[in-house]
């Protein structure tokens, strides 16, 4: 049984405001709030870095679990490419940091699909047999990307930073990794872009398509049946619907789409902006210390990232 032995979440101390936001930019405090829905966002600030943290909650995955450094075989840092420096490997040096001196560190863009890449990745190398455990670590600058100075940005003013650290094995885990699936519809590849301003990339939305949201409505629900044909189960046996935060309306809709009451559903938009690929994970911690999972429960994590893709991983709760 190839699953998740245990994952620790966690926030940077630094935050970005909507007061500032609306200087910055000139959009209207109310307009911009429609995006957030909160007032303040967590986001690395200057003393900090990303992997660092990532560190921390790595290392305590492994005290907790008792899993020695050695036995790790992989580590894979999952984002879209906002490292803490250009041209350099996150998980090489937090291997190092760890004393993991015998796996592959390598990294994996896939945007905020990324977690779920990566998980697909480490479990079928876990299952195959090539390694014992895999290190899966969500976590870049990601709000460094966005330019508050540009109204035509709004939409990604919730943009935050996360960091999560997994790690998968087969050792009684607590979530075993039942089925996974991604696809990517590449007509959507130029939507938004990355161009470099001064010191750092800012990504801009090249395109005015207005389809977006049932475009994700859309394939969010044919994954979703899909994974829940491939598990020989129905929309009723879904005990938790985690979704990425980039948009709560959307977010709504793709849960009537299904048929998915709310209430079986994680909403942080009120405390926190979209956490990149931390959202849900995030969202799983949240039902862990409220002690709202029950054994046996089936998790969805509705996962999407720019490009487009978009994946539904599905959990057991054991």
């Amino acid at each position: 049984m190839t699953g998740i032995l245990d994952f620790e979440t966690a926030l940077p101390a630094g935050r970005i405001d909507v007061k500032r936001m609306h200087a910055e930019s000139g959009v209207p405090l109310e307009d911009i709030l429609g995006w957030t829905h909160c007032s303040e966002i967590p986001v690395f600030g200057e003393d900090e870095t990303a992997w660092e943290l990532l560190s921390t909650a790595a290392r305590r995955v492994l005290e907790r679990t008792g899993v020695a450094p050695e036995r790790i075989g992989q580590v894979i840092v999952a984002g879209s490419g906002e490292w803490d420096h250009p041209a350099w490997s996150p998980s090489a040096t937090i291997a190092h940091e760890l004393g993991i001196t015998g796996a592959q560190c390598f990294e994996v863009v896939n945007f905020c699909n990324s977690p779920a890449t990566a998980l697909q990745i480490a479990a079928d190398t876990v299952a195959a047999g090539r390694v014992t455990h895999s290190l899966v670590l969500v976590g870049e600058r990601l709000s460094r990307s966005v330019d508050y100075a540009d109204p035509e940005s709004v939409a990604l003013f919730n943009t935050g930073d996360s960091v999560v650290a997994v790690l998968v094995g087969t050792e009684d885990p607590q979530f075993e990794l039942v089925h996974s699936r991604i696809r990517t519809d590449p007509s959507w590849h130029g939507h938004y872009v990355g161009e470099y301003e001064y010191d750092r990339v800012v990504v801009r939305r090249r395109a005015r398509r207005l389809n977006l949201p049932q475009t994700y409505v859309k394939n969010y629900r044919a994954l979703a049946e899909q994974t829940l044909t491939a598990l020989g189960r129905g929309v009723e046996d879904v005990g938790w619907f985690l979704m990425n935060h980039m948009d709560r309306r959307v977010h709504e809709r793709v849960l009537t789409s299904l048929g998915i009451p709310v209430e079986r559903s994680v909403f942080n938009y009120h405390r926190l902006g979209h956490m990149g690929g931390g959202d849900t994970f995030l969202a799983l911690a949240d039902l862990q210390a409220e002690q709202r999972l029950r054994s046996g429960d089936l998790v969805l994590l509705a996962t999407s990232g720019t490009g487009f893709s978009w994946g539904v991983t599905a959990l057991i709760h054991r």
